[in-house]
């Protein structure tokens, strides 16, 4: 079975292999590259103010390795941000974070419902001020949640989401090799990630046998109603994380079940 692996060019490379291990075929087709934005007054701005959150929600690695550099630039010492919580979207992040000996907490579902539920946000009780350190568009659904906590945010955008060039390219040429009578997985990470494969796809977004493994249950209901509004249905394989024998397991489930 052919499943097109969508993860940005630096973090597929596990998933693949264990994929191919398991006897998929898989072809890489990344949906996003991040691209950082220019260090700005309206960031040396905010980076001043740093030291007055309580948390800090790093969305990515690439948020880690951004927001480190830029720190340096702001003239900031990590000393000056002990007394900070931090808060990781999951693994991978944490151990990005981990790198700088900084700990963090991270959901088991990696996505902003599941940071959402993460005691630090629950349970804090004088949580006033929180910085997130995100990309142009990321993360609005947690942020609002909090701000009708009444919950202050320093916004710190980083980078910018666009689909790599080379994917454009690409596509038609994975779309041509497809077979239509048999199902071909798709992962499916993020809300941004689902919006540039609707643009690839356009009528083959209904036509084609796509099995989606979709990461968390927004998501989900966010790809339910796009099928709806296309007059059809999707095969959707709902994860909590990104672990490659977690998504085997799910897809031998699904098979089972057909």
């Amino acid at each position: 079975m052919l499943f097109i692996n969508t993860r940005p060019s630096d973090r597929a490379s596990s998933l693949t292999q264990a994929l191919t291990e398991a006897g998929y075929q898989v072809e890489s087709l990344p949906l996003l590259e991040l691209v950082a934005e220019s260090f700005s007054e309206a960031l040396q701005q905010l980076y001043q103010q740093l030291e007055q959150v309580q948390v800090i929600v790093v969305v990515s690695p690439t948020a880690v390795e951004i927001g480190m550099c830029y720190l340096q630039q702001a003239g900031i010492t990590l000393e000056r941000l002990a007394h900070i919580q931090w808060i990781a979207v999951g693994k991978t992040t944490a151990q990005a974070l981990a790198k700088f000996n900084i700990k963090s907490d991270a959901p088991e579902i990696e996505n902003s419902e599941g940071m959402l539920q993460l005691p630090i946000l629950r349970q804090h009780p004088h949580l006033s001020r929180i910085a997130f350190w995100r990309g142009q568009g990321g993360r609005q659904f947690m942020m609002q949640q909090l701000q009708q906590r009444g919950i202050s945010i320093l916004n710190f955008v980083l980078y910018h989401r666009q689909c790599p060039e080379i994917s454009l390219k690409r596509f038609p040429d994975i779309l041509s090799r497809i077979q239509r009578d048999q199902p071909t997985m798709v992962l499916i990470s993020s809300e941004a990630s689902w919006n540039y494969w609707q643009q690839l796809c356009g009528q083959d977004l209904i036509q084609a046998q796509w099995v989606y493994l979709v990461l968390g249950e927004r998501l989900v209901k966010i790809m339910e109603n796009a099928a709806t509004q296309a007059g059809g249905a999707f095969n959707i394989i709902p994860l909590e994380n990104l672990s490659a024998s977690g998504m085997i397991q799910r897809i031998n489930d699904w098979q089972g079940n057909l």
